[in-house]
């Protein structure tokens, strides 16, 4: 079987390595990019199965790249990852379908877990 393939998208260098050396070692093909316009140009080229969105980046935030997405692809699984909870950004980033929401915690091991799980089950309804 094929790996999935997962941007990640996250303007701290540290935590976008870490989300992906977790990724790789769950089976995950990953995509980074450290800003909103690198998301748009690597998701048009990569066409990942889903896509992980850090809320909060300088320039282009991720609720815009979000919007962008959603315009040529309303399928695709993106969830948004936050350090901060913000009802406000969740509301709109559930108006534009984002697919789930992903709390920076301290514990990465439950937050690769969270996030493959969602994969997976968002990849099981994908199409119906």
């Amino acid at each position: 079987m094929a790996k999935k393939k997962v941007l990640v998208v996250d303007d701290e260098i540290d935590f976008l390595e870490m989300i992906r050396l977790r990724l790789e070692a769950n089976n995950y093909t990953v995509v980074t990019a450290m800003d909103g316009n690198e998301a748009l140009e690597k998701f048009k080229s990569e066409k990942p199965a889903a896509v992980l969105l850090d809320i909060l980046m300088p320039g282009m935030d991720g609720i815009d790249v979000l919007k962008k997405i959603r315009k040529t692809d309303d399928k695709v699984p993106i969830f948004i990852i936050t350090a901060f909870s913000n009802e406000e950004r969740f509301r709109i980033a559930n108006k534009f379908n984002a697919s789930g929401f992903i709390v920076k915690t301290n514990d990465l091991q439950r937050e690769i877990q969270n996030i493959t799980t969602a994969i997976g089950i968002s990849e099981s309804f994908k199409g119906q």
